[in-house]
């Protein structure tokens, strides 16, 4: 029988699950939003807020709809709150061993038959699966950035998730109006497999100075058809991101082509993650992002 979601439970109201909270919500599910302060929830409601605005200036949906969304959202500082929940999409930073403690802390608080669902963009889900009480209705469900806006979901099977938690998951997909793309349990998966070397390659050009970084986005835009440049779309992401991912291409596939680029660490050391903290390969402090190398 096919698991009936109608609760969501979002862990982490940053840029991913605030956009996860919203598409759910605007497709008529009840959503709980936890972080770990009131002050973030409050953070990832406004970012809400103001998203849905913008779609309705832009007609895509009415200030009724947005208003009835606004409503099923409620904030859930502590994971108790989570106990009713038919399913929890876990959308905390990339790392493993942060997203294994708060599965320790959520599998007792959830019913039984509660769907436990990861939004990683690279680690195994067979490994974060093991590490819950129930590794059948586990499953990795990765959205894209911006999720309001992107039409993509990555659906992944770790080799314990049931039939039954794989159906459910492509019905809520469907539900928040997504389409899936079905991907093996491997590093990174598909989109991030591809994309990730692209924007790494990138940063070795820069740091072998084949190019300087406005000729190197430019080069993608223009040569490649690119909607932006690869070192743009990186600051987009977070360098922090894209430095977690490739190192777990590097050392999950142990093949050299996957090496971080000793840029992109030395940018991350120095707290420049992109746009989050306004400087990255651009400077986003001033009205216009300038180029920083």
């Amino acid at each position: 029988m096919v698991v009936e979601i109608k609760k969501i439970g979002v862990i982490g109201s940053g840029q991913m699950g605030s956009g996860i909270a919203h598409v759910c919500a605007l497709a008529g599910f009840d959503v709980a939003l936890s972080d770990i302060s009131m002050d973030r929830i409050e953070s990832g409601l406004a970012n809400i807020n103001g998203n849905m605005a913008r779609q309705v200036q832009k007609g895509q949906i009415s200030e009724e709809v947005r208003s009835a969304a606004l409503d099923r959202i409620s904030p859930a500082e502590d994971l108790d709150l989570l106990s009713n929940v038919d399913l929890v999409i876990e959308s905390a930073v990339e790392n493993e061993q942060v997203k294994r403690k708060i599965f320790s802390q959520l599998c007792p608080i959830l019913k039984p038959e509660a769907m436990l669902a990861t939004n990683t963009s690279s680690i195994s889900i067979t490994r974060l699966a093991a590490s819950t009480d129930r590794p059948e209705r586990f499953i990795g469900i990765h959205f894209m950035n911006p999720v309001p806006i992107m039409e993509l979901v990555e659906l992944v099977r770790g080799i314990a998730t049931e039939d039954e938690t794989f159906e459910a998951a492509k019905g809520f997909v469907a539900k928040v109006g997504k389409t899936i793309a079905v991907a093996e349990d491997f590093p990174a998966f598909m989109v991030n497999r591809i994309l990730l070397p692209m924007i790494n390659e990138a940063i070795y050009t820069l740091y072998e100075g084949v190019g300087s970084v406005e000729s190197i986005d430019t080069a993608m835009r223009l040569g490649a058809n690119h909607p932006m440049g690869p070192l743009q779309l990186a600051d987009f992401i977070g360098l922090d991101t894209c430095l977690s991912i490739m190192q777990v291409l590097y050392e999950g596939l142990a093949d050299t082509k996957y090496r971080p680029c000793p840029l992109l660490v030395k940018y991350v050391e120095a707290g420049w993650l992109g746009r989050k903290t306004q400087r990255g390969f651009y400077d986003y402090r001033g009205d216009t992002p300038v180029p920083t190398r």
